[in-house]
């Protein structure tokens, strides 16, 4: 394969392409080498000897060895790229090897294959394909993308090309990419008008600056003028429209798509439309937290929320008493659950969506992020015959995750395996599960009473919310039967007193609970904006009233950036405290003991607890002390 000029211009109006020709390559020096792309090291010949010069430069590259430096496409410099990434000790020949062999079958360029082999990660890969083709490489979780910028190329090009533009000024347009070619070049240079400089980024980079830059919920406010065009200043009356009658393209119906869109894009766990007297303010709680997104006309509310109860089957003549449904969206084509639930409020209806990724993967038990010991010891725990496990944290703290964990950690084919859930989230293909359906009288109690004459040898049971629940639960562990569970509390020991408020005899939770899990999600410092910071004298007087006596000087946190939306806040991560039931804690839960009992108990048996593991993540500088106190009880 060869380089040749194409047009009789200047050279840097010429672009540089290839010819197809023979590889004088041996097997073995390509396989090392990975690409050969210079004159010296090419030959006259027939086609390409495998296609590794084409799909064999990386992820974000390949196929994109033509260009010339000036307009910013890939210039490829002497040398082979294989041993460039050998030399600086990214990867070795044999992972090479291990990566080519999954390409005829994968499809996949070799970089992605590394990638995915875990052979290296993307930023040194970009790094090392940017000294490779002597070109720029932007860092988009610094830099933000200029709005004029954005505004000269669609979305949909930028999706369909995974090019995000950077920067407009006197030279031209800089553009982010993460396959970087003449056409593309060419293409770009013909949508925008302007002259195109191509540079690289990591390919989860540009897609998640996609995702931020181009808001699905840019369009609202033309939705809303074109609604108030329509429907003017009405007042606020009782209206039913007919399901059969809704037209996709009407203003509120693209308003709830688009929050949709973009409440999926942002992960969004759930959406607050919440009227008031003068507006309705849409919510997204992102990684626990809310945050304020649209505020729209009060007299759009009630079409807002018609419109979702028609998406989720709901009545959308009732208004007066509270109502739940579920829909599914789909959003960049991805399936995604969505639950409903509204309930009247003085300025009209409120809703509330909960959105359920149906493509998300289990966890398993040791990827939940518990300390080593902990790990151990409840891994042991669950391999019981017969017993009680609960899970005890507040909404969203993710109990239902550890759930599924020891789900999966216990399941196995020797094992019948029956649930009863609200809603089912992820379906497991070998077991059976149940959702519960109050309309039809299947409740957590009824459903569980069900579960217990099909001879079951491991049960799970959503959530406890009742003492008739939470009575069969006790019976059910101990006839034999190992029960998992969840249940709202603050901590692993006001668990324990949930069920004997619950009327649930104490002998009876001494007899039947062989552990309980009491656990939080903290926010994780945005890795992209972390910043040195000096914490005020509260925080500090918190952290060193609680760190032990550890010696601590330089704290962390996020500014905010375009990776975190402004917040300083990245993800979450879970912590974690396990309350063993050994036979001291029996006999104290017996002569009801105390919560504090309960607890000094649990921590001279070596329980670390919620507050303990969350300023260790302070200490790691994982989280901050601010938001182990907004989460954690400090008490």
């Amino acid at each position: 394969m060869k380089m040749r000029r194409k047009g009789n211009g200047p050279a840097s109006e010429d672009a540089v392409v290839l010819d197809e020709v023979q590889e004088s390559e041996a097997p073995e020096k390509v396989l090392a080498g990975v690409v050969a792309v210079t004159a010296e090291e090419t030959a006259e010949g027939g086609s390409s000897s495998s296609g590794v010069s084409e799909n064999g430069a990386g992820a974000g590259v390949a196929g994109a060895v033509s260009g010339s430096g000036a307009g910013g496409t890939p210039r490829p410099r002497k040398g082979m790229l294989g041993q460039l990434l050998v030399k600086r000790g990214l990867v070795t020949d044999e992972q090479i090897a291990t990566a080519l062999s999954m390409q005829s079958t994968s499809g996949k360029r070799l970089g992605e294959l590394l990638v995915d082999i875990g052979a290296l990660d993307e930023r040194s890969l970009v790094d090392a394909l940017a000294d490779y083709f002597d070109m720029a490489v932007t860092h988009l979780r610094r830099d933000a993308p200029d709005p004029a910028a954005l505004a000269l190329v669609p979305e949909q090009l930028a999706r369909e090309h995974l090019a995000i533009p950077v920067h407009l000024d006197g030279d031209g347009l800089r553009v982010a990419v993460a396959q970087p070619s003449d056409d593309l070049r060419f293409l770009l240079t013909e949508t925008t008008g302007h002259s195109v400089r191509l540079q690289l980024a990591p390919m989860s980079d540009i897609r998640w600056a996609i995702d931020r830059s181009y808001q699905a919920i840019g369009g609202v406010g033309k939705m809303v003028q074109a609604f108030e065009a329509v429907e003017g200043t009405r007042k606020r009356e009782v209206r039913v429209e007919k399901p059969d009658a809704v037209n996709v393209n009407a203003p509120v119906v693209q308003v709830v798509d688009s929050i949709l869109t973009q409440a999926i894009r942002d992960r969004a766990s759930d959406v607050h439309i919440e009227p008031s007297q003068d507006a309705v303010f849409v919510r997204f709680r992102i990684d626990g937290a809310l945050k304020d997104v649209l505020e729209l006309p009060s007299n759009m509310g009630m079409g807002l929320v018609s419109r979702i109860k028609i998406m989720a089957g709901i009545d959308i003549v009732e208004k007066r008493r509270a109502q739940d449904g579920q829909f599914t969206s789909n959003t960049d084509g991805v399936d995604t659950d969505v639950r409903v639930a509204t309930v009247s409020t003085i300025w009209g209806e409120s809703c509330v969506m909960r959105i359920l990724d149906k493509n998300r993967s289990v966890l398993r038990l040791e990827e939940l992020g518990m300390p080593a010991d902990t790990f151990e010891t409840y891994a042991k725990t669950v391999r019981a015959p017969f017993g009680l496990v609960l899970c005890a944290g507040p909404t969203g703290s993710g109990k239902t995750t550890t759930l599924y964990a020891t789900l999966s950690e216990v399941a196995d084919r020797d094992r019948k395996i029956m649930t009863i859930e609200d809603p089912v989230e992820f379906v497991f293909p070998m077991l059976s599960q149940i959702q519960t359906n109050e309309s039809a009288g299947l409740t957590f109690a009824s459903g569980l009473k069900a579960i217990l004459r099909q001879d079951p040898d491991v049960i799970l049971v959503g959530e406890i919310r009742d003492v008739e629940t939470a009575r069969i639960a006790v019976q059910s562990a101990l006839t034999g039967h190992f029960v998992l569970s969840s249940v709202h509390g603050t901590d692993s020991v006001s668990a324990l007193h949930r069920f004997l408020d619950m009327g649930i005899e104490s002998f009876l939770i001494a007899s039947s609970v062989v552990a309980v899990v009491g656990q939080r999600l903290l926010r994780r410092i945005c890795p992209s904006c972390k910043t040195a910071y000096t914490p005020s004298a509260e925080e500090l007087a918190f952290f060193e009233e609680h760190s032990g006596g550890v010696a601590k000087s330089d704290f962390y946190r996020g500014t905010g950036c375009n990776f975190c939306g402004g917040i300083g806040y990245l993800d979450r991560i879970g912590i974690y405290e396990l309350l063993h039931m050994t036979p001291e804690m029996k006999r104290l839960i017996v002569g009801w003991a105390t919560q504090d009992e309960l607890r000094r108990m649990a921590e001279k048996q070596g329980m670390r607890t919620l507050r303990d593991e969350a300023i260790n993540l302070v200490t790691l500088d994982t989280t901050t002390i601010s938001e182990v106190m907004r989460t954690v009880y400090a008490g």
